[in-house]
């Protein structure tokens, strides 16, 4: 009988990086564009301060970190258990196109989940000057994953009930979106571009990428409460819920203000749960 994948709680601590990117213009506007963005300004290198910038573009150079933290500290056959479950990002000022930035990563937290395993990453990217750019709490549920010497987690408490939405708008996504996503943001992971590799890992079919589905919705309130201002958002945290199979619909809904905060959530369009718990901090 094959024993149980596991994971060690020696694991936090872990690191990776650090790692230089220069952020191209053409890299900022592809991401926009993979998103089916139609402001000019994310497109517009001539502009003062070069193109804005899409709230979730980190992701882009947070990525190659994730990767080599999966490889060497928690291996292929327990990566290809992960699926994104929360991811809490802080701007401390948007990225400028042609700068060089540096990120690091390191294992913050594991913990057992009800399902599996709950590995927490932190990502901290610093300009040329080494000042902070943006932080990323980025965390990954191992499914079915033991964590060695953990007693079982206790179901965590049910959030209030939110109220009813005060706007809500549906986002029709493609049966290419996880290809051009894929190749846009340049985040390869075969899980949403090859069928094979999605049901190994015990998904149904290829399904989107988490930050696309979080960058989408993230578009909405932009335009919706925030007049269409990219650079206002200084923060963004979300919980995953659910799978965006292709194609299908994402409905995106806001649900008001919390003091600096703009809620949303989003369902498909069978109303089943997709991102809960999320704010944009503007």
């Amino acid at each position: 009988m094959t024993a149980p994948p596991r994971l060690s709680a020696a694991l936090r601590g872990a690191t990776a990086g650090p790692r230089p990117h220069t952020l191209e213009a053409r890299w900022l506007a592809a991401y926009a564009a993979g998103l089916g963005e139609s402001d000019p300004r994310f497109y517009d290198p001539t502009a003062p301060g070069g193109p804005i910038v899409h709230p979730l573009f980190p992701v882009c150079y947070e990525w190659p970190l994730a990767v080599e933290l999966r490889e060497r500290a928690i291996g292929a056959a327990v990566a290809s258990l992960g699926v994104h479950l929360i991811h809490d990002l802080a701007l401390h000022r948007p990225p400028r196109a042609g700068e060089r930035v540096v990120t690091t990563a390191r294992v913050t937290d594991v913990m057992p989940h009800r399902a599996g395993t709950l590995v927490v990453v932190e990502f901290a990217t610093v300009d040329a000057a080494g000042d902070p750019v943006s932080t990323t709490r980025y965390g990954s549920l191992y499914r079915g994953v033991t964590l060695d010497g953990a007693a079982a987690a206790a179901p965590p408490p049910r959030p209030p009930a939110p109220a009813a939405p005060v706007w809500q708008e549906p986002v029709a996504i493609a049966a290419g979106a996880a290809h051009v996503y894929t190749e846009c943001a340049r985040i390869w992971n075969p899980i949403h571009t090859d069928p094979a590799a999605a049901r190994a890992a015990g998904l149904p079919a290829i399904v989107l990428h988490g930050t696309a589905t979080l960058a989408l919705a993230v578009s909405r309130v932009v335009a919706r409460d925030l007049g269409g201002e990219a650079s206002a958002v200084r923060g963004v945290r979300a919980r995953f819920t659910g799978l965006v199979t292709l194609p299908s619909t994402l409905v995106v809904r806001g649900r008001g203000r919390r003091g600096a905060e703009i809620l949303f959530d989003a369902v498909d369009g069978g109303g089943r749960p997709v991102l809960g718990e999320g704010a944009v901090l503007a």
